[in-house]
């Protein structure tokens, strides 16, 4: 009875080592891939509406496909903060290093979204600054493991994260290309 026991014990410790640990691992390095797949494509998202002082919706779309190929879902949370034209009337120049302080208002993504799907496009000028940030909202394969494994207690931590931000370098153009 004893023996018989040492068995099964042996065999399920064995499975484990076999299987399971390294199924682990495989899923770690998956959701690793699609974390520097999902922080990729935020950047160069973001960098092109800081180079371009433009979001269209075509490109927006072409980055929430580049998201959703990573085999994940994702809240993306867009902010533009736009600089004020005429803060107070401290000086008499339009310029961005004038006596005073910047203001800028916010679009959150909501806004945006709508504004996109009306015009097909947002123009941005000089100065305003871009912030897109990415969660997952699904639960991973390797979250669900280490839940079982760990007793890791919720899901709220997002395990692919990506997020960038930037100031726009150049005005958007506002004929259409």
């Amino acid at each position: 009875m004893g023996d018989s026991l040492i068995t099964v014990v042996a065999i399920f410790l064995a499975a484990i080592l076999m299987f399971i640990f390294p199924l682990m691992s495989l899923a770690e390095r998956t959701d690793d891939i699609s974390s520097l797949s999902v922080q990729t494509s935020t950047t160069e998202f973001v960098d092109s509406v800081r180079t371009t002082g433009k979001m269209t919706l075509d490109d927006y779309e072409a980055y929430l496909g580049e998201l959703t190929a990573t085999g994940n879902t994702f809240d993306v949370e867009m902010l533009i903060q736009q600089l004020d034209e005429n803060p107070g009337v401290k000086t008499t120049q339009a310029e961005a290093t004038k006596i005073g302080e910047n203001l800028y208002y916010n679009i959150y993504t909501t806004q945006i979204v709508d504004q996109l799907n009306r015009t097909g496009r947002i123009t941005l000028k000089e100065g305003d600054i871009v912030t897109v940030t990415v969660k997952n909202t699904n639960q991973t394969i390797s979250q669900m493991l280490r839940n079982f494994f760990y007793t890791i207690t919720g899901n709220e931590n997002a395990e692919i994260v990506g997020q960038h931000s930037g100031i726009v370098s150049v005005n958007g153009s506002t004929s259409a290309n």
